[in-house]
């Protein structure tokens, strides 16, 4: 494989499985990546959530202790009824805090916060004498934890957590259900508020949740509340909570409820989103040939997070990656490189590009499996941040492919959009671009076709970018150039010859020389 002499560039080349000394170095995690993933899983699901209620003045689920409409009070009404001595003072107050939470639009959440209620409502989770106030304390609590992480932690260093935990083997399913709400709140704030929660013990009473009569709606807010405890990394969960999650999630991803194998699925992507250990365990879990399933299910919201999953799962070794092609993923990823929404497209070519980073037969079964075209096509017109993700699963391709692989590729036509690419304002990508290039064109050369790539490449005015690439202000961009055109388009190395290219129905010929023009493989 041709190199340069750039730092960058060995750097780059070792953010790639296969190109590095140990697996961090193996894995791709590009900041941009991380950061359209969160806007992407914001779409599908909010990773906090409100109890909102339908009408300000809507009553609890639960039967309200009278047939007349709550009255909301002013805070400070509120605040004074709550710490009131009279029990009815205390629930009328409760409630109407409550439904100040619940409301779609600016909750005050700071002022409730600042008010000093919050270790109240805390206590009152505690009052299993009086279910309806500790449910509508719960639901307030919940929503506290739904906004920012000062917000959160107010709850949490209220003592609420543990209180929560004991209120998961309730009696009533609606207080257990809006004790798994809040603490999938708390959970999903960060690592630290996610490993205070594990460490106070929640997993085994959340999992005996579970049961044959448990409703959906119930299922869906545990489902959620266990990815929750599978977010977030630096660090990650540990391998012993996993193991512990990974039996019950293996069988949520079977579920009938959508939403329910969504969040499975999320789950499984935070799982799989680390070292090559917890990917093999997720493998060993036997969920892999399910994932591939829902990628090729047509539901967008279950199709993005299996996606990513088994993108993250062929981000380890050649082995774990070939368990993925084994399980036949490649047949579902035409139609995700071609879908409507650009994530998925971007998700597709970056798990085809670190397909392409690993062996050769694993580049053959890409080509094989015809995904070139709709990667070229996404080169060719798809959104810049799916062109990116293309980008390198083409040059992964040039990269460790064989000279036959590399040659097939320029036939299909990856070189003119290549070459339309390199005037992008992404420096990054550009030295990708040129990586490609410089690959293709030492690929021909070996096969002794040299001329009719240089040909090719200036008939797409791809020398003239490339010579202009040559002024560019980042030397790694002028270094890599300058060695194009040294090594293929200067006068001392010339190897140009009066070979023209001409297309015919999207094939690409050479005119005949004094030498075989056509490709050979």
């Amino acid at each position: 494989m041709p190199t340069t002499d750039s730092k960058e560039n060995a750097g780059r080349l070792r953010s790639f499985k296969n190109r590095g000394k140990d697996n961090d170095e193996m894995r791709r995690r590009r900041v941009d990546v991380t950061v359209e993933l969160r806007k992407a899983r914001k779409e599908e699901q909010m990773l906090k959530r409100r109890n909102v209620s339908v009408d300000l003045l809507e009553p609890s689920p639960l039967t309200e202790t009278s047939n007349q409409q709550p009255v909301d009070f002013e805070l400070p009404v509120i605040v004074e009824k709550i710490f009131s001595a009279d029990l009815q003072a205390q629930l009328v107050g409760v409630q109407s805090v409550r439904r100040l939470l619940s409301r779609a639009r600016s909750p005050p959440l700071d002022e409730v916060i600042k008010s000093g209620v919050v270790p109240k409502l805390v206590e009152f989770l505690q009052r299993s004498d009086n279910q309806q106030l500790q449910f509508d304390s719960a639901w307030a609590l919940t929503n506290i934890a739904s906004g920012t992480s000062h917000q959160t932690r107010t709850v949490v260093q209220s003592g609420a957590v543990p209180m929560f935990i004991n209120l998961l083997a309730s009696p009533h399913a609606n207080i257990r259900d809006q004790a798994v709400w809040a603490l999938g709140n708390i959970a999903g704030d960060g690592s630290e508020c996610r490993d205070f929660v594990i460490h106070c013990g929640i997993i085994q009473p959340l999992l005996a949740c579970i049961t044959p009569t448990v409703t959906v709606n119930h299922l869906r807010n545990i489902t959620w509340a266990i990815s929750n405890l599978c977010r977030n990394k630096n660090p990650p969960p540990s391998m012993e909570t996993i193991q512990q999650l990974l039996p019950i999630l293996t069988q949520l991803i079977n579920h009938q409820d959508k939403e329910v194998v969504s969040d499975a699925c999320w789950a499984l992507s935070y799982v799989t989103d680390g070292s090559t250990e917890r990917i093999q365990t997720v493998v060993n879990s036997g969920v892999v040939p399910r994932l591939v399933e829902l990628t090729g299910c047509g539901e967008t919201s279950l199709a993005s997070p299996s996606l990513r999953a088994i993108g993250n799962v062929v981000t380890g070794n050649d082995e774990q990656t070939q368990h993925v092609l084994n399980c036949g993923a490649l047949q579902h990823f035409d139609p995700l490189l071609r879908h409507s929404r650009t994530n998925i497209q971007k998700e597709a070519a970056w798990t085809l590009s670190n397909i392409t980073a690993g062996q050769q037969g694993q580049i053959q079964a890409v080509i094989d499996a015809n995904l070139l075209p709709p990667l070229i096509n996404i080169l060719i017109k798809g959104e810049f941040k799916a062109q990116k993700e293309a980008v390198w699963a083409v040059t992964n391709l040039t990269a460790g492919g064989t000279v036959a692989q590399i040659m097939y590729a320029l036939q299909m036509g990856v070189l003119k959009p290549l070459c339309d690419l390199l005037v992008v304002n992404d420096t990054k990508t550009i030295l990708v671009i040129l990586d490609a290039i410089l690959n293709i064109l030492n690929a021909a050369k070996k096969s002794g076709q040299a001329e009719q790539v240089c040909a090719l490449m200036e008939d797409y005015e791809g020398l003239d970018k490339v010579e202009a690439l040559q002024q560019h202000e980042n030397d790694e961009v002028y270094q890599l150039s300058l060695n194009i055109i040294d090594k293929f388009f200067s006068d001392e190395g010339e190897v140009m010859s009066t070979i023209a290219p001409t297309t015919s129905s999207g094939q690409l010929q050479f005119v005949p020389s004094a030498q075989p023009g056509a490709f050979n493989f």
